[in-house]
């Protein structure tokens, strides 16, 4: 659903591994349809992809009456991406914007997103 504050939706399912990127809304849909046997009708639902690079992610979101298709490439970090079966958790929306942000799902583990260095002639003196 598309409101003045952007893009809601009511549950998210990660695909678990690598997935080819490469593929549109059609190449998407038919994935989670073959692997996970889910249709990509039910609204509100929103499927993530990650490929080989941890730095970028598409997103399938089917509204009601008009796909979305989303693509994030983050400058800096990686996403936090499950890799297999016994990674896989369900997403709370705190977790969910976390990964958004290239942090790590779990705030008490991992490291943070590096900020960019600054320039080494304005070092700041001690």
């Amino acid at each position: 659903m598309l409101t003045k504050d952007g893009l809601t939706f009511s549950k998210i399912v990660l695909a678990v591994g690598r997935s080819d990127l490469r593929k549109g809304i059609d190449g998407l849909s038919t994935l989670v349809s073959l692997r996970y046997g889910i249709d990509t009708l039910e609204k509100d639902t929103l499927f993530l992809f990650c490929g080989t690079r941890l730095d970028r992610i598409k997103g399938l979101l089917w509204t009601g009456d008009r796909y979305v298709l989303l693509y994030i490439r983050l400058s800096d970090g990686r996403f936090q991406w499950p890799r297999n079966a016994a990674e896989a958790r369900c997403l709370t929306g705190e977790e969910f914007a976390r990964l958004m942000d290239g942090f790590s799902i779990d705030p008490s583990v991992g490291p943070k997103r590096i900020a960019p260095e600054t320039d080494p002639k304005k070092k700041r003196k001690r």
